[in-house]
């Protein structure tokens, strides 16, 4: 228990201390073509720094783990995380007072722990019941909070002000952050990033064909797909 609430407050701060640091740099420079990103240097920066981390370890790994795991394998793994996000979901729904979502969101939960094996497999989306994910950056941004400069965290990729602090209460949210064993707790973490990663692979491959400058091009889409997330798709309505 110590060693959970330590991390989570070293998680904090971090995430805390480079949101002030960054409005701070905010303040001195903003000469910058896009107003939503007036820390381009410093963010230009890191995700260069997260981009050769994750050629030099996280996409090596992804291969490696899609060329041992069989497809149904793969599929249940990601499943089983689904299945704990969908938690979330159901928490962050109530807070949005989305309780159609709510209870779509809970009824997988239960279904898919149960008939599905602990979450290994999807019952609930061959039922036909609906998948909705929400976080708490989006609850912050469903009661009006705004969503603050883009900020590319290190080793956690493209955030916003916002959004940086939602990722502290989804992580203590995460069922997996509660398990008192440490060895199945890091490991669960590891397989976890591995596997996000994997399902990614074709995404990153067309991305660095396509797009003239990748940083652009990710900070411009997730920009919009978080601003669509908070609006549930709805993008006139502000």
């Amino acid at each position: 228990m110590r060693t959970k609430l330590l991390y989570l407050r070293q998680l904090t701060l971090t995430i805390f201390v480079t949101i002030f640091v960054l409005s701070g740099c905010a303040t001195q420079d903003s000469d910058f073509a896009d107003p939503q990103d007036p820390l381009e240097d410093f963010n230009r920066a890191i995700f260069d720094f997260n981009d050769a981390l994750d050629r030099a370890i996280l996409e090596p790994l992804s291969r490696g783990y899609n060329a041992i795991t069989p497809e149904p394998v793969n599929r249940s793994v990601t499943n089983f995380f689904d299945n704990l996000q969908d938690i979330n979901s159901t928490i962050n729904s109530l807070l949005q007072l989305k309780f159609d979502s709510a209870a779509d969101s809970f009824t997988r939960v239960v279904i898919n722990s149960s008939l599905g094996i602990g979450g290994l497999f999807d019952v609930a989306s061959d039922l036909r019941i609906e998948r909705n994910v929400e976080d708490f950056g989006q609850t912050l941004g469903f009661w009006g909070v705004q969503t603050g400069p883009y900020i590319v965290i290190p080793l956690l990729g493209p955030s916003s002000a916002r959004d940086s602090v939602g990722l502290v209460v989804d992580w203590y949210a995460d069922p997996v952050n509660h398990i008192h064993d440490n060895t199945l707790r890091r490991s669960l973490r590891a397989l976890n990033i591995i596997d996000s990663r994997a399902d990614l692979l074709n995404a990153s491959k067309i991305l660095n064909q396509a797009a003239l400058d990748p940083y652009a091009f990710i900070r411009d889409a997730y920009l919009q797909k978080r601003k669509s997330q908070v609006l549930d798709g709805n993008l006139n309505s502000e």
